[in-house]
């Protein structure tokens, strides 16, 4: 028998008497090896929380309630919605954070989660306080303008603005929103002066537009498409990496002058960290699958949302860049929240 079976079992050479300190030890990691597997295999064996920091109706709320449903259907336990709005997201997000980590209480987040951090001081960390779960969804938005702007691509734009700077305006849903940080990085990464216009939401913002009272906006794209059906607004480009399916023939803003811009909102889903590996592991899998189903993509695509999945690692990945990212833009506009 070796010297470090001898120790951790605390077997001495004349008396051989077992199970000192590291005996006990060796055996509280075995059970919780085997508890582990206990919890892979049955978790949940109740309801799951899902809090969403938003108000129903919106974005956030219709992609949570849609796999939450499906979650309930394909495992057996209900997964239950819980809209807990305010403070632009906050609210919600620090009741998770203060939760007990055991996988009942589950956080849905839209892109607010990796850009508060840079608009206010937050009563969390949105990377130290939370286990990614997965990437839920991408959201791409178009940069679009009023039919009588003379311009046929986001080139025109850029070059138009140039001309007139500061002249030229754009509406957005608010300081700090996300419609806000994507004209800016616009503004950025084009090296033109537009000047900004907050409304209390996407919606006005594109009403502005539609009415002539700012020149565009960066809108989403189920609220934007039947004014661009209708002529009534002019759709430039796309603001995702890659083209839309919805919308195969509109080039991307980097396609149109403007190299490296990418926005997209998008949506995850996180809980508490300290939440077990092994109930990681399950959500993300059970996840993954609802994402597959054609149903499901079907309903979120009529939303303008392309389902994403991958790995927990993925998503926290993601969380990581994108602070980083939206944290350059909010200093460079000086952006302040309201």
């Amino acid at each position: 028998m070796s010297n470090l079976v001898r120790h951790c079992f605390g077997v001495r050479s004349v008396d051989r008497q077992p199970w000192t300190t590291c005996g006990y030890v060796f055996l509280v990691a075995l059970l919780d090896v085997y508890a582990g597997y206990a919890c892979a295999q049955n978790y949940p064996v109740r309801s799951v929380r899902v809090v969403v920091p938003v108000t129903p109706g919106g974005g956030t709320d219709l992609v949570a309630r849609m796999v939450s449903q499906k979650l309930s259907e394909n495992i057996g336990q209900p997964f239950v919605i819980e809209n807990r709005p305010g403070a632009g997201n906050v609210i919600g997000s620090a009741l998770v954070a203060s939760s007990k980590p055991d996988g009942y209480t589950l956080l849905v987040v839209p892109i607010s989660h990796a850009v508060n951090v840079s608009l206010v001081k937050l009563p969390f960390d949105p990377i130290a306080d939370f286990a990614p779960i997965v990437h839920l969804g991408s959201a791409p938005s178009i940069v679009a303008v009023h039919p009588s702007l003379p311009v046929k691509t986001v080139s025109d734009l850029v070059r138009l603005a140039r001309s007139r700077p500061g002249a030229m305006g754009y509406g957005s849903g608010g300081n700090g929103s996300s419609t806000h940080l994507a004209a800016e990085l616009l503004k950025l990464l084009a090296k033109i002066n537009l000047y900004h216009v907050p409304y209390k939401g996407g919606d006005p913002a594109l009403v502005s537009v539609l009415s002539g009272q700012t020149s565009m906006c960066v809108g989403s794209l189920p609220a934007a498409l039947p004014h661009v059906n209708s002529r009534r607004l002019k759709a430039l480009a796309i603001t995702s990496a890659m083209r839309s399916p919805v919308l195969p023939e509109l080039v991307t803003v980097a396609e149109s002058g403007v190299p490296g811009y990418e926005y997209s909102g998008w949506y995850g889903l996180l809980a508490p960290a300290g939440t077990p590996a092994a109930a990681i592991e399950r959500l993300n899998t059970e996840v993954n699958k609802v994402l597959q189903d054609p149903a499901i993509v079907q309903k979120l695509a009529a939303d303008g949302t392309q389902p994403v999945g991958g790995t927990p690692a993925h998503f926290a990945d993601l969380i990581k860049s994108e602070i980083a990212k939206w944290a350059k833009v909010v200093k460079s506009a000086n952006i302040r929240a309201e």
